[in-house]
């Protein structure tokens, strides 16, 4: 099974242009299930071997130790990675095409207020490099929605400071225009000043060697500027893509111009936000329905 994972992972990455971070979550899932395949089988594991009940067996395991969205992903790894060997002739159908994903758990989004995110973009404070950057890359991902892979994946010549623009590079290799805010864009301009003006092929946030910033160290970022507004939360960069997919929907803007700002592929997936601002969506509805109040007679 080694050798079909290594050519799927191939597979991936020239032609679906996965990126690393994908790509690695893959083989990390499939190598989970070969291992569990091969205490199973008791000996290398085979694939023409492994049937829908295997499957099956496997996902009732991870259920007792995982969530159930961990549980559907690998599931996902393992549909993708069948139905590559079924394509090409290495098995004669895809065993987990009858296994059903388990349902995820409902959860809303968590997200901070405008108070909370306004202290915690601010909180680097000084003028030396590593402060201005910290807030750079606080203010690029609340300003942009942005993943923390396409923040750490930018190049100086991506970002059009006169324009107030940023070029990403989103999953699967999609490229999206998304506006840059005033603030962000005035962070930017002071951090890539204290560095000189690097050129436009050079990493767009760098560590402290000058090496490109790793998505760890974004998360450590945040967490050592969570800490300085006394905010008892425990929040990961992703929280503030969270924060500005919600404030845009409160703020009126369209279900489908914040898909296209997060390059969410579907609609479906940018909906998660929609019951946050309920408050919101009945504000709009009191307003706009013609029978959604009882007119005052006076």
């Amino acid at each position: 099974m080694r050798h079909e994972i290594d050519a799927f992972c191939r597979y991936l990455e020239t032609e679906r242009n996965v990126s690393p971070h994908t790509l690695k979550g893959y083989r990390t899932d499939l190598e989970m299930f070969m291992g569990f395949v091969r205490a199973e089988q008791g000996g290398e594991p085979d694939v023409e071997a492994v049937t829908h009940l295997t499957v099956r067996r496997y996902l009732a395991g991870l259920q007792r130790e995982c969530a159930r969205s961990t549980s559907g992903r690998k599931l996902a790894s393992i549909r993708s990675f069948f139905k590559y060997l079924a394509r090409e002739g290495k098995v004669r159908k895809n065993p987990a095409e009858l296994v059903s994903t388990p349902k995820k758990e409902k959860k809303v989004p968590f997200h901070l207020d405008i108070d909370e995110v306004t202290a915690l973009v601010t909180a680097p404070g000084g003028t030396d490099l590593l402060a201005l950057r910290d807030r750079a890359v606080l203010e690029t991902l609340y300003s942009c929605g942005l993943r923390v892979s396409e923040l750490t994946g930018l190049d100086v010549g991506g970002v059009d400071l006169a324009e107030r623009t940023v070029r990403v590079l989103g999953k699967g290799g999609k490229e999206r225009i998304v506006p840059l805010g005033s603030y962000a864009a005035a962070a930017l301009s002071d951090y890539l000043l204290a560095r000189d003006h690097p050129p436009a092929d050079a990493p767009l946030i760098v560590n402290a060697r000058g090496g490109r910033l790793t998505s760890r160290s974004v998360g450590r970022i945040v967490d050592r500027h969570i800490l300085k507004i006394a905010a008892m939360k425990k929040i990961a960069p992703h929280t503030l893509r969270h924060t500005f997919a919600t404030h845009l929907l409160e703020g009126g803007a369209d279900l489908r111009a914040i898909q296209e700002l997060l390059g969410h592929a579907s609609l479906s997936t940018t909906q998660k936000y929609t019951h946050v601002s309920i408050d919101r969506l009945m504000e709009v509805y009191d307003k706009a329905h013609p029978k959604a109040r009882k007119k005052n007679p006076s």
